[in-house]
């Protein structure tokens, strides 16, 4: 085997890849943000919960979008860990169907004579000013390298039958018995993990199989390893997320080791299982027979080893869903014990809750991922203007100050969510995206930048009154008063504000009139308050230090109305519902 040759083979099983991702990126972005509306909502249950995942996986072809996309979702407390753990066991099956497309498309019907023709299709698509057409191309561009790289594979492997020697060396691997199986399950899981496709992983053990290197059950074995190797994507995406995102995908290495445990105690009688089916349901050689052996490409017993390989794959992940999904509830429970809850919850509660898995699939999903973070920055920055009104509140000087450490603390936190999402948004918008998914970041970046804002306007707040407090002045009755109907008033606004954000992420936001209400009533404070401050000021019933601080505290108050009703008109701009 020349170099030429050897680079040959690793470019085709890089085409494929390629393809594979590509395929996947189109028919998710093709399917947009319906995907998480469907992944919520078929959830309730179990058994639905396997179906949605089935459904999903069988669309984009990939297991592992499927399990990164569930795992950054239970990160943002979209779905619970139950219902993740069912969505991940109905990818397992989803993803037999690849191996199914591969093995008739690529080995049978040689879909890859078609494949050319087909990619001027794809470009023609790839140019349209419409972003499905665009996503449509991009979906027939990957499908196509694909099979040219499955094409390019199979005419790259030597034929070891022209060279005996080695095709007995390779041989001598399966005649170790039980060791043989565990040897090629190893080899199966590492190459997964290298190559981080079970779908790559898969098509080379088709291959190897087709070509009669190694016989069916060996076969069988690396499939079962590919189960395992595929598990480390979701722990990977899951290794910088929340303990619910870690718990999730341990579920699936759990899940799927578990399945290979039972699969090799029954492994002859399961291999017969399969035989039987694929002989029965094909009228082909049974490949579990005794004997059966792949003499030459594209006879019968070629044939029966392809689909009875495929056939292994789905009665593999099929059984062990119908063994698993009854306790869901049992693994859930265990990943709980071994991934334990960090104790120290106080620095938890000030990281990123929602995108700390990093971005999604797709941009139209990574912006829903943002969206959950936005608005849990709101809340953020709402329990920094209750801080704010206890300071404005106490009395004692100790107490005071414990409460102004607080909102320097929430103001640095402020500006880290800021960039933390800024800088998720700017790795989502170097992304192909849809110029609806262009407006809502353009208007994302102008909402965490005036809740970064309010952040400020509660830390100024805390230096008006620490002036105060320096300079020994205290507010009368009616000052106090009035300050606190601001602070109810502000209140009121960051619920209006945080329910638009909440109907906007639902794409339920029809107008912003609440917010409109929200910022006269503010206004119309500001200016009574101020109207009757001056006039205090001119008949000498108020200190006019004193009537300074106060008024600076109603009008940091007002510029916070100010930053609210920016934030609704960024989303009705941005993503209210024509």
């Amino acid at each position: 085997m020349g170099i030429l040759q050897v680079f040959t083979l690793l470019g085709a099983l890089g085409m494929f890849l390629y393809g594979m991702n590509l395929m996947s990126s189109g028919l998710q972005k093709a399917a947009g943000d319906k995907l998480r509306s469907f992944l919520s909502a078929m959830t309730s249950n179990p058994l639905k919960g396997v179906l949605t995942g089935l459904g999903i996986t069988t669309v984009i072809q990939s297991s592992s979008a499927t399990t990164v996309m569930v795992v950054s979702f239970v990160n943002a407390g979209l779905l619970t860990l139950t219902q993740a753990i069912g969505v991940i066991m109905g990818a397992n099956i989803g993803t037999t169907v690849t191996a199914w497309m591969v093995s008739w498309l690529g080995f049978k019907a040689d879909i890859s004579l078609l494949a050319v023709p087909m990619m001027l299709l794809g470009f023609l698509f790839s140019n349209s000013k419409r972003d499905k057409r665009r996503n449509i191309g991009e979906l027939i561009v990957g499908f196509c390298l694909l099979f040219l790289g499955l094409s390019f594979m199979k005419d790259s492997v030597p034929d070891l039958r022209q060279t005996p020697e080695v095709l007995a060396f390779v041989s001598s691997w399966s005649s170790h018995g039980f060791g043989s199986l565990l040897l090629f399950l190893a080899f199966g899981t590492v190459l997964t993990l290298i190559l981080q496709s079970s779908s790559a992983t898969m098509a080379i053990t088709l291959i190897m199989l087709s070509m009669g290197w190694i016989p069916f059950p060996m076969a069988c074995a690396m499939v079962l390893g590919e189960n395992i190797g595929t598990t480390i994507t979701a722990n990977i995406a899951a290794s910088v997320g929340n303990t619910q995102a870690k718990r999730a995908a341990m579920s699936h290495t759990i899940f799927n080791v578990f399945g290979v445990l039972w699969a090799l105690v029954l492994y002859r009688p399961f291999l017969s299982l399969v035989g039987w089916v694929t002989e029965n349901l094909f009228g082909l050689p049974n490949p579990a027979a005794e004997g059966f052996a792949v003499v030459t490409e594209n006879s019968p017993e070629s044939t029966a080893a392809l689909y009875g390989l495929s056939m292994l794959h789905t009665l593999f992940n099929t059984i062990n869903t119908l063994l698993m999904v009854w306790f869901t509830g049992k693994i859930a429970k265990a990943v709980s014990w071994i991934i334990r809850t960090p104790q120290n919850k106080e620095n938890e509660a000030f990281r990123l809750k929602y995108i700390s898995a990093g971005p999604l699939a797709t941009p139209e999903l990574s912006v829903e991922q943002a969206f959950e973070e936005i608005i849990h920055f709101a809340q953020v920055s709402k329990n920094g203007a209750a801080y704010a009104r206890e300071a404005m509140n106490e009395s004692n000087a100790e107490k005071f100050e414990t409460l102004r450490e607080k909102l320097v603390k929430y103001e640095e936190i402020a500006d880290r969510i800021e960039y933390e999402i800024a800088t998720f948004l700017n790795a989502v918008s170097a992304e192909e995206i849809s110029e609806s998914t262009a407006n809502k970041i353009k208007a994302m970046y102008k909402i965490i930048g005036e809740l970064e804002s309010l952040g400020d306007s509660g830390e100024a707040i805390s230096r008006i009154l620490s002036r105060k407090n320096i300079h020994r002045k205290a507010f009368d009755a009616n000052a106090t008063r009035n300050l606190n109907t601001m602070a109810d008033a502000v209140a009121d606004a960051y619920d209006v504000m945080i329910a638009n954000l909440t109907a906007a992420r639902k794409d339920e936001l029809k107008d912003i009139a609440n917010a409109y209400n929200a910022e006269d009533r503010l206004n119309s404070l500001r200016n009574n308050f101020r109207d009757a401050m001056i006039e205090d000021i001119e008949n000498g019933n108020t200190n006019y230090q004193a009537s300074v601080y106060y008024m600076d505290i109603i009008n940091q108050y007002e510029r916070m109305g100010d930053f609210m009703i920016n934030i609704s008109q960024d989303l009705e701009r941005g993503f209210a519902k024509r």
